[in-house]
């Protein structure tokens, strides 16, 4: 809901602002409509973008296809790239594996031409394997950013950057905090 409420206002100022430029003459009016062009291309790729990952984590696996990311998508980790719809599938799989009571938000996505940048928060209880650790029982709350290149409409690349020190001492103690705090004791 965010979201739309920050494209909304994006949209409103970028007409606000290509109403005061004006339109004297024809190349002021390509730009212009390059211009709005590029927001609404922006203004889908972030709708099917959240959709997606929304989907994906509340369950319907059948939305990483050909459809919404491109048959070379690139994510981004810390042991190289993986490369491909299905390896992108499987990585992310180890989530919806590894973890229940999952709560994924979105606080912000920033935009411009192919790139987004996502703020996200995950949450849940880690009841599966995930990468390879065993299930521990306890609660995993991780923040982080993702660097995301969308191109003709489709998911090209992914990089993830967060905190994997915090989760690690979530998975194995399950004692810190999204920020790597250790929670107040009462």
């Amino acid at each position: 809901m965010k979201i739309i409420k920050n494209l909304f206002f994006h949209t409103i100022s970028t007409s606000i602002l290509i109403f005061f430029i004006g339109c004297s003459s024809s190349s002021d009016n390509k730009k212009v409509d390059a211009l709005l062009d590029a927001q609404a291309q922006l203004e889908k790729d972030l709708s099917m973008y959240e959709n997606t990952w929304s989907r994906f984590l509340n369950g319907d696996t059948t939305v990483i296809n050909e459809s919404r990311f491109h048959d070379d998508v690139v994510v981004v980790t810390a042991n190289g790239n993986l490369v491909g719809i299905e390896a992108c599938k499987d990585y992310y799989m180890n989530f919806l594996n590894g973890f229940s009571d999952i709560e994924f938000t979105i606080p912000e996505v920033l935009g411009q031409g192919d790139r987004l940048v996502k703020h996200w928060n995950f949450k849940g209880t880690h009841t599966g394997e995930f990468f390879g650790m065993p299930a521990s029982g306890n609660k995993l709350n991780l923040s982080g950013t993702t660097l995301v290149t969308i191109i003709d409409g489709k998911i090209a690349k992914e990089h993830d950057f967060f905190d994997m020190m915090s989760m690690i001492t979530q998975l194995e103690s399950g004692d810190v905090n999204a920020d790597g705090t250790k929670p107040e004791v009462f």
